[in-house]
């Protein structure tokens, strides 16, 4: 297939732009400010969107694929990462305190449930929360689903997709020396954090380069540097995370608490050749939950904008319309 054509047919897929009627900057405390946008229809469903990475930011095209006269849209940049200050810290930064955020938000918006939709790392996100805050989440809408396990970090920075792209690990794994290559998340660490801003900078792209270049089945190897800024933040707040497990009290946490959000409906979409998350873990996470619905995508890999994958996206969330006139 030519690639243009497969992201021409995907925007036919996505809704028309349509721009914020709020963005604001909240005040967390610990010396965050979140930024934090709503757009669509003031009266429409609560859908909150969680952006993937850690560190990766919301974006507009990220507003299209909800019906703006249907949906009441708040997206918002995680700490560290995008519009919201400071940028790549990771100073009180832990899933816990993302929790905590997407509950502020929520009860200044004076919202009482939301449909949650999240790709990636925001998939993890939105399962922790609906697991702490089982209530306030209407339906779930994931796509790439990651668990936060060891075996998914395994795979993916432990040799797993490197024997489907052997040239391009072997760009990620040139700058560590052997003596540090049983663990490439922690010597990646060593140099992110060094306090060397050229190392971290050089770190952060290389980094960053490794996951873009596989995100998609069409791929075109290592992407060209991008904006050091978002590059430094993206690799510091992703790297914070994986070294730290996540935050979770223990391996297969989100697998272990799946009970606690049974009750929720959920809409899974996965690439079939996912090779950043693994479509395996998508398929532990629907196995035995009987209001979700897993879709597999073929000839999908990860990203978002996915022809295939943007189609069944625009289809789950406009299947959520009968939402508007029921009673919460």
């Amino acid at each position: 297939m030519d690639h243009r054509s497969g992201q021409k047919r995907a925007v036919e897929y996505l809704y028309p732009p349509v721009d914020p009627f709020d963005q604001r900057m909240m005040d967390m405390g610990d010396g965050h400010r979140i930024y934090v946008e709503q757009c669509g229809n003031p009266q429409g469903i609560p859908v909150i969107v969680l952006h993937g990475g850690p560190g990766g930011g919301c974006s507009p095209p990220m507003r299209r694929y909800f019906d703006p006269a249907i949906f009441r849209v708040v997206l918002f940049d995680q700490r560290g990462c995008g519009r919201s200050r400071p940028l790549a810290t990771v100073e009180h930064n832990t899933t816990w305190h993302l929790i905590r955020d997407i509950e502020s938000i929520r009860q200044a918006l004076q919202i009482q449930q939301f449909v949650v939709f999240g790709g990636s790392w925001g998939a993890t996100l939105a399962l922790i929360y609906a697991i702490s805050h089982p209530t306030r989440v209407r339906h779930l809408v994931l796509r790439g689903v990651f668990l936060a396990t060891q075996a998914e970090l395994d795979w993916f920075y432990g040799g797993g997709a490197a024997a489907f792209y052997p040239e391009l690990w072997a760009r990620f794994t040139a700058p560590i020396p052997p003596e540090e290559q049983d663990d490439f998340i922690a010597a990646y660490h060593r140099r992110l954090f060094s306090g060397i801003a050229m190392e971290e900078q050089k770190a952060a792209r290389t980094w960053a380069a490794w996951e873009n270049a596989l995100a998609s089945v069409q791929n075109i190897g290592f992407v060209g540097d991008g904006p050091s800024d978002h590059a430094r933040a993206f690799a510091r707040l992703e790297n914070h995370y994986f070294v730290n497990a996540a935050f979770l009290k223990e391996d297969g946490w989100i697998l272990k608490n799946r009970g606690r959000i049974e009750h929720i409906s959920a809409d899974i979409v996965q690439g079939q050749f996912d090779m950043i998350c693994p479509p395996v873990s998508a398929h532990k996470l629907a196995s035995g939950w009987e209001k979700a619905r897993l879709q597999l995508i073929p000839l999908a890999g990860h990203a978002l904008s996915e022809p295939g994958i943007s189609e069944a996206l625009v289809a789950a969330t406009d299947r959520l319309r009968e939402m508007k006139n029921q009673r919460l």
